[in-house]
């Protein structure tokens, strides 16, 4: 399964990818998150019970995120659920029009006999239509905050 959003942004690069990373703010301005629990938490890696929502449907996942400064990009890596195996990653690019921010989400089933019937309801269903949320959500909040201008 291979399935991607993408956003333009008018922010600093630099405000889009902290607040990206930043998952203790994530359910203050993403109203479809429910919470983010830290089973650790470091500088640059951190496990995570993530819970959203999607059309009162609740889903909650386990991963592992990895900062990447160096790259300016955000990593997870799913551990359990539906999505274990999963591979999450944010990059931020600039353009004319303003920072290009993509979600691409990578896995291969472990079933391939279930994947033509699980594969919509995951990949389109699920994940296309949360991290589209996430996407417009995050905008909101970066475009309307006068200290990210």
């Amino acid at each position: 399964m291979h399935t991607g959003n993408s956003i333009i942004m008018h922010a600093p690069r630099m405000a889009i990818f902290e607040t990206a990373a930043n998952l203790e703010l994530w359910p203050k301005i993403l109203p479809h998150y429910r919470y983010i629990h830290y089973l650790e938490r470091g500088d640059d890696r951190n496990l995570v019970v993530m819970a959203a929502v999607r059309s009162g449907i609740p889903i909650t996942w386990t991963s592992e995120q990895v900062i990447d400064r160096k790259n300016v990009e955000v990593h997870f890596h799913h551990l359990k659920a539906w999505t274990k195996g999963m591979h999450v990653v944010w990059t931020f690019k600039e353009t004319p029009a303003g920072v290009l921010v993509e979600i691409m989400h990578e896995m291969k089933f472990r079933n391939r006999l279930l994947a033509p019937i699980v594969e919509p309801i995951i990949g389109n269903f699920f994940i296309h239509h949360v991290a589209g949320k996430t996407l417009r959500c995050m905008k909101a909040y970066l475009e309307e905050s006068p200290r990210h201008r």
